[in-house]
């Protein structure tokens, strides 16, 4: 039998998912219901553009919570405060100071699960090539990793907690 891959997440990333399914089951899943209410109750539904809008807003409001269902029924909370965090190696929930070496950038990044991962926001996958090759390291560690463009160097400088 197939093992069934674990989606890791801070307990901040559970909360804002659990939040996030209540908003939408209970709150919007409501609001769509009332405008597909109202929109019938105009007429003629083939040429309703207002009935087509709630449709499409309902069909998305329900794919979402299928997506956060499926997300939260397999998920592994990862309390970052009990990993080993004595600042000596990198672990999921680490924020990590990292130097670019050929660009000469330096980068604050915080690992955590992929679903959990914005790196327009300073976050990455535990999952990724940069992630990976980060989890284990120490201070003052150079990981590689391998890119389309070569190889990417990255200097540990700190690491944060």
């Amino acid at each position: 039998m197939e093992e069934v891959k674990k989606n890791l997440l801070t307990r901040e990333g559970l909360k804002k998912y659990e939040d996030e399914l209540h908003e939408l089951k209970v709150v919007k899943r409501k609001e769509v219901s009332q405008k597909l209410k109202e929109a019938r109750a105009q007429g003629d539904l083939s040429e309703n553009a207002e009935y087509d809008a709630a449709k499409d807003e309902q069909r998305d409001i329900e794919a979402r919570i299928y997506e956060l269902e499926k997300l939260l029924k397999n998920v592994e909370v990862v309390d970052t405060d009990a990993v080993e965090s004595d600042g000596k190696k990198v672990n999921f929930g680490s924020t990590v100071r990292i130097l670019d070496k050929e660009l000469k950038e330096e980068m604050v990044i915080t690992i955590k699960g992929a679903s959990e991962a914005d790196s327009l926001n300073g976050s990455i996958s535990n999952e990724s090539p940069l992630g990976k090759a980060l989890l284990g390291s120490k201070k003052g560690d150079t990981v590689s990793i391998e890119a389309p463009v070569g190889i990417l160097k990255y200097k540990i400088l700190e690491i944060v907690k």
